[in-house]
């Protein structure tokens, strides 16, 4: 008898709706996580909280001025929640056009694989969001909003983060 191993199958996606709930959800428990965030000047400071087969939640914190510049999710798809502060969220809309939306505590924001924004704190104190994305990033490009449009820099692994 022959015994043919198959390779594991792929994990499957969770949807926007359930990684905004994900993120919703645990941005209404600060005693899950408010212990653990740290504010650090220059760049966003952010920790891995949760690593499935199937999906990721990281923790983030923003000083005023921090931001991440316009970069996609390698394919995942994601949310994110802002637990205290606001953000401001720079995105692409259906005609091409840039759109942004401030977020504030209670928003949660979910998106599609192929989506490609930037957030920003342009408020004056501290804010702390969650995202959720699944599959696990195993990339994320980076983009440059320049005259033309957007223009591609940098892609980064796990390894970066």
């Amino acid at each position: 008898m022959t015994v043919t191993t198959l390779p594991a199958p792929s994990p499957t996606a969770l949807s926007p709706a359930t990684l905004r709930t994900i993120v919703k959800e645990l941005a209404d428990r600060p005693e899950a996580w408010l212990h653990r965030v740290r504010l650090q000047a220059g760049e966003r400071w952010y920790e891995r909280l949760t690593l499935t087969e199937d999906h990721e939640v990281w923790l983030i914190s923003w000083l005023p001025g921090q931001s991440t510049g316009f970069h996609d999710h390698g394919g995942s798809r994601g949310a994110f929640a802002v637990a205290l502060g606001e953000l401001e969220e720079y995105h692409f809309g259906t005609e091409g056009a840039l759109l942004s939306h401030r977020a504030g505590p209670g928003t949660a924001r979910s998106f599609g694989p192929d989506y490609l924004h930037d957030l920003r704190n342009t408020a004056t104190g501290p804010a702390v969001t969650l995202h959720a994305y699944s599959p696990p990033l195993s990339e994320m490009t980076r983009y440059e909003l320049r005259a033309t449009g957007l223009a591609r820099t940098a892609t980064e692994g796990p390894q970066q983060w």
